[in-house]
């Protein structure tokens, strides 16, 4: 925070230099050069690749793999991610990883939060970068140690210049000779790419605490925003993570847009990923159910009478989860259950039929909890 006279710390011109210059090159000077020469279907492609490449390096690597150690990967992966992460220039996976984990440790707290997006849209998207509000105070890592047994890690971290120089000019110098246009290149797979890159990771800062829906917790600002998980290779279920952090998913669901998910289950199947970890369905379900509840809480104790509609709501709710919790009981013990002598597939098959009948019940009182939502709170 700024000191009690409110002088503002200094700048970081670097940093303002690389953004601003990429920011002019990427909004002026490639249009006019593509107006005045074109660009063709290998600019475009290529773009698309190099996107990818930086904005899965971040999210797969520096946030999912390295922040909160939410699955393993291969030397070979984690090579390729600090690679992409030098590429996307945001700074080492090492730094990047120590103040996430400080956001996600002190969440809105405007003194210990690096971003905090209580401190204002402008503050959580780059102010946050362009002026040294931490100075030295994070620089010690000692919220990192596990990553400092990293090889991959500290190897980046140690020639993190030399690694975002050499990726932000032989990239694009070698594709431009390659396709024989390398200033085209240059604006396309270097200032484009660059600003698109951390633009669309510094929404997931910014807009995705101020834009969707509190689906789990309203402890924090997070939201989930599925237009933005699209825009971000999956980050967007911004609520979700900030309750489920080491969840290798954000998106929990087969039909949410999620391609860094699917990139670290790709990579369990030919053994580049292993230890992924998912969050038990019945905290998240749980988590779902408990939101419910307070925002039909909130509606109805402004109304009157409403001491005794809350106790019958709270009676359905506990019902619930009573339910909830004997059937992944059920579901636990079938699944660790074997079918080996005849005294095991007796058992097996007493606990297909208590799992069936446990799923039904949970149906039957999911509907009563849902039918009570809508009679109490919308009535």
């Amino acid at each position: 925070m700024d000191s009690a006279n409110n002088t503002k710390p200094p700048l970081i011109w670097l940093n303002i230099i690389i953004f601003a210059a990429s920011l002019g090159l990427a909004v002026i000077v490639t249009p006019v050069y593509g107006f005045a020469y074109g660009y063709g279907w290998e600019h475009l492609i290529w773009l698309l690749v190099a996107f990818s490449f930086t904005n899965l390096s971040i999210t797969a690597g520096y946030h999912r793999l390295w922040s909160h150690k939410a699955y393993e990967a291969h030397v070979v992966l984690r090579v390729l991610y600090a690679l992409g992460g030098a590429f996307a220039l945001q700074n080492s996976a090492l730094h990047w990883s120590s103040d996430h984990r400080m956001h996600h440790k002190f969440v809105d707290d405007n003194e210990k939060d690096p971003y905090s997006a209580k401190r204002g849209f402008w503050f959580s998207h780059i102010g946050w970068m362009i002026r040294d509000y931490n100075g030295s105070k994070h620089n010690d890592y000692k919220n990192c140690r596990d990553l400092k047994r990293d090889k991959v890690v500290m190897w980046q971290h140690k020639h993190y210049v030399s690694l975002a120089l050499a990726t932000n000019i032989l990239i694009p110098l070698g594709l431009g000779v390659l396709h024989g246009d390398i200033l085209g290149m240059f604006l396309i797979v270097g200032a484009l790419r660059l600003t698109l890159s951390h633009h669309s990771t510094f929404f997931i800062n910014s807009l995705a605490h101020i834009w969707g829906s509190q689906t789990f917790t309203d402890k924090n600002t997070a939201r989930d925003n599925g237009i933005l998980a699209f825009f971000t290779f999956g980050e967007g279920y911004h609520n979700f993570h900030h309750i489920f952090e080491n969840d290798y998913r954000n998106g929990i669901h087969w039909w949410d847009y999620d391609p860094t998910k699917w990139l670290i289950k790709a990579g369990s199947w030919v053994g580049l990923t292993s230890k992924l970890r998912k969050t038990p369905s019945i905290k998240i379900e749980r988590a779902k159910a408990s939101m419910l509840m307070r925002k039909a809480q909130e509606k109805i104790q402004s109304r009157a009478g409403s001491s005794k509609v809350l106790s019958l709501l709270q009676k359905d709710f506990d019902s619930f989860v009573h339910v909830l919790e004997e059937y992944y009981e059920v579901k636990r013990q079938l699944l660790g259950s074997k079918k080996g002598d005849i005294v095991k597939k007796y058992e097996h098959s007493v606990l297909k039929v208590r799992y069936q009948q446990a799923k039904l019940n949970l149906e039957k009182q999911r509907q009563i909890w849902q039918r009570s939502l809508r009679r109490y709170s919308y009535n």
